[in-house]
């Protein structure tokens, strides 16, 4: 018998599946049960065939939650493919619930997909989440890396995740699901105007001449240079950076300050997971007082750059940065003196 005939759509899908997750098997499919993840399960049930997985998380923040993991899995089990409800054991509070929902997301995913021994994730971002994403992170001043947006293929926790669907249209995956009658649910939260996204997604609806594919291409554009720049930041770490005993020297030299900014990010990322990881090693300390300041890849560091290249030492996050010779030393700044 011949294999059935694909359609455009389905080949489409297929061939960019195949273009991110070269040498992988077994993909993870991340389904929500919104219009966009259950076109990317109809996409691949007609072009992948039996060999993936479907995998929802319940993240316990809504109650309708439950109940939309279970329509995703009541869909899995007519056509006979396996699907699993993840949620995570402690519950998500504090500020910025959207961002620990996020780490907390891909944390459950990707240990999922390692425990049943799957190649990849695939998520269903598309060019209009991409585009919303540029604007957002424009609007708050990011650099290269933040204006990148949305990676076609990333890694979170050593599983590769891959994202098939940005050049596709919201409208473009909504026809999908509505033409093949799949069951889907609209998340309320995506018209909440407290939380930014929904208000750059309005603004890109009501004003189509800001061209949502122009941006995601551009969004796309910057991602490859990105990823150029970090590639020479891992040539000159590898040339430059001495790390021992818990410190970091810098040969600095002539190097141009986006790239003396990422390897000063990364030297103090280093500094801090060292300490972090001795005080964990000691039993009975504790973890959260060893190190001041709090962390981030997206902490502003310009006061701290523009210290060293005057030749003057400085202290950010918890690590004091001495510049000396055209080295920089990074090491853990002395606890503060009690009063």
């Amino acid at each position: 018998m011949s294999d059935p005939v694909l359609t455009e759509e389905a080949q489409r899908f297929a061939a960019e599946v195949a273009r991110l997750g070269a040498g992988l098997t077994s993909p993870v499919l991340a389904v929500s049960g919104g219009p966009d993840s259950m076109a990317m399960l109809t996409l691949a049930q007609e072009s992948l065939g039996t060999g993936f997985t479907v995998a929802s998380v319940d993240h316990r923040l809504r109650p309708e939650a439950a109940g939309e993991s279970a329509m995703v899995a009541a869909h899995c089990a007519t056509f006979g493919i396996r699907h699993a409800t993840l949620a995570p054991t402690e519950p998500i509070t504090g500020a910025s619930i959207q961002a620990q929902a996020r780490t907390v997301r891909y944390a459950l995913l990707a240990d999922h997909a390692r425990a049943i021994g799957a190649g990849c994730v695939l998520t269903a971002h598309h060019a209009d989440d991409q585009a919303e994403t540029f604007l957002m992170r424009a609007a708050r001043g990011s650099g290269l890396a933040g204006l990148a947006g949305v990676r076609a293929r990333t890694e979170v926790a050593g599983i590769p995740v891959i994202r098939p669907l940005l050049d596709w249209r919201r409208a473009e995956l909504r026809a999908i699901v509505r033409r093949a009658e799949v069951p889907f649910f609209d998340d309320p939260s995506n018209h909440d105007d407290r939380h930014d996204r929904t208000r750059f997604r309005r603004l890109l609806g009501a004003n189509e001449w800001l061209g949502t594919p122009n941006l995601a291409r551009a969004a796309a554009a910057l991602a490859e240079a990105d990823a150029d720049v970090r590639a020479a930041v891992e040539w000159l770490w590898a040339d430059r950076a001495k790390v021992a005993a818990g410190e970091v020297r810098l040969t600095v030299g002539d190097v141009p300050r986006e790239l003396l900014r990422r390897m000063v990010r990364r030297a103090i990322g280093v500094v801090r997971d060292a300490v972090t990881e001795a005080a964990r090693n000691d039993a009975g300390q504790d973890t959260d007082a060893t190190i001041e300041g709090d962390w981030s890849a997206a902490v502003n560091i310009e006061r701290l750059l523009d210290a060293l290249i005057a030749g003057k030492r400085a202290t950010q996050a918890g690590v004091i940065a001495s510049p000396r010779a055209g080295v920089w030393r990074f090491r853990p700044a002395p606890p503060r003196r009690s009063v």
